[in-house]
């Protein structure tokens, strides 16, 4: 190990902590806070859809745009990551659109570029250290950043929803301050410009593993925004629907940890397409039932395998493209993007034109599913096989 780069701990500590603020404060804090947004009058249901369609939007702008960033992904980390303090202490002030669509479209963009930044340098990083099998662990800090922003929205319930997007900026200038000194001997090393070519060139042979990661986008996307939403319709008291995004958060961390210790010599390939087929099962319950014990599992199978399925697709783009992995992790991550918009969007979309009697979340739940078995069935089905490595035209001599 070189003496001027971070230690080991260092970079999946940092990895851990960037992607705990990105994801669970830039990404997802509008989830537990528009329940309470809307109790102080700030905005309605149509005005909460439209923000978290930016949201997605602008998420879908950062992963198409991050390909072209590929030569710095730890400046483009680092940067990224004062954009999400900024918007998120911004969000305090401005809640009606046009300009709140840029606030929660900026912090797409900039949710994006921290999670293909982090994942492209952290998980060269401890490669290149013999340390791979470590990379599972930064995507602990998407669960526990999803805890953390959910708790605050249930602990300070009771407070105006302008206090818990000051306080939530805190903590991610708090995090953002972590990071900063963990990689404070951090470096982009230059990529050869065959290499980068090499990256992002579009292949064929990865369409259909893009198509999978972007039906996980759908699929997970219908429970994780409306989980909260029939919570509330179920019982309408903060301190129990309350509970319902900080489980799903907690879920995912615990479920990345015991991926990380208990698998991390299983096929990438596999363990994505078996936490994809649960996935599907948590989709469906809300097909069957809308009561509380039901939701809470939806939550607990949803949220145990969101992050597993990100990490294991995420691992597989970088064994795919050992050299320079950001340009597939981009196309990966603009697929998911792309799926997560399509599914709200259907919802809201099919709403008027269903037959009375018809719930356009319950038709949403089972595209959901259905799309989450169809892929996760290819995945499986492929799952003995090696990844297909991209070798640089420099070394095919």
């Amino acid at each position: 190990m070189k003496p001027d780069r971070p230690s080991i701990t260092a970079i999946w500590l940092a990895g851990l902590v960037a992607l705990a603020v990105a994801m669970g404060i830039g990404r997802f804090a509008f989830t537990p806070l528009m329940p309470l947004m809307m109790r102080d009058g700030l905005i309605d249901a149509a005005t909460g859809a439209e923000l978290a369609a930016a949201n997605y939007a602008g998420y879908l702008l950062g992963a198409l745009s991050a390909a072209r960033l590929a030569r710095a992904p730890l400046r483009l980390l680092r940067a990224a990551l004062a954009g999400v303090v900024l918007l998120t202490l911004a969000s305090a002030w401005i809640v009606q659109p046009p300009l709140a669509w840029l606030l929660r479209g900026g912090a797409g963009v900039c949710s994006a570029w921290v999670l293909v930044g982090a994942s492209s340098w952290c998980l060269r990083e401890l490669a290149l250290q013999g340390q791979a099998a470590r990379g599972g662990w930064l995507y602990v800090g998407v669960g526990l950043g999803i805890t953390a922003a959910g708790l605050a929205a249930w602990v300070g319930g009771h407070q105006a929803s302008a206090v818990l997007w000051v306080e939530l900026a805190l903590l991610a200038m708090a995090g953002m301050a972590i990071v900063l000194w963990l990689l404070r001997a951090g470096q982009d090393d230059p990529v050869a410009p065959a290499a980068a070519a090499a990256a992002d060139a579009p292949r064929g042979r990865q369409g259909l593993l893009v198509w999978a990661y972007g039906s996980f986008g759908f699929g997970y996307i219908v429970p994780a925004t409306f989980l909260p939403v029939m919570a509330r319709q179920q019982v309408d008291d903060p301190r129990i629907f309350g509970l319902a995004w900080p489980l799903f958060g907690l879920a995912a961390a615990l479920s990345v940890l015991v991926a990380a210790r208990w698998c991390a010599h299983w096929p990438r390939r596999r363990l994505w397409g078996i936490a994809q087929a649960v996935m599907a099962l948590g989709a469906a319950l809300p097909l069957l039932s809308r009561a509380p014990v039901a939701l809470a599992a939806a939550a607990v199978l949803v949220g145990g395998t969101f992050m597993v399925t990100t990490m294991a697709g995420l691992q597989l783009a970088r064994e795919i493209e050992p050299a320079a992995p950001m340009g597939l992790l981009a196309r990966l991550t603009s697929a998911f993007a792309a799926g997560q918009i399509a599914g709200p969007l259907l919802v809201r979309l099919a709403g008027p034109w269903l037959p009375p009697g018809v719930d356009a979340i319950a038709l949403g739940s089972a595209l959901a599913t259905i799309a989450l078995l169809l892929s996760a069935a290819w995945l499986l089905a492929g799952a003995g096989a090696a990844p297909a490595v991209s070798v640089p035209p420099a070394a095919r001599g």
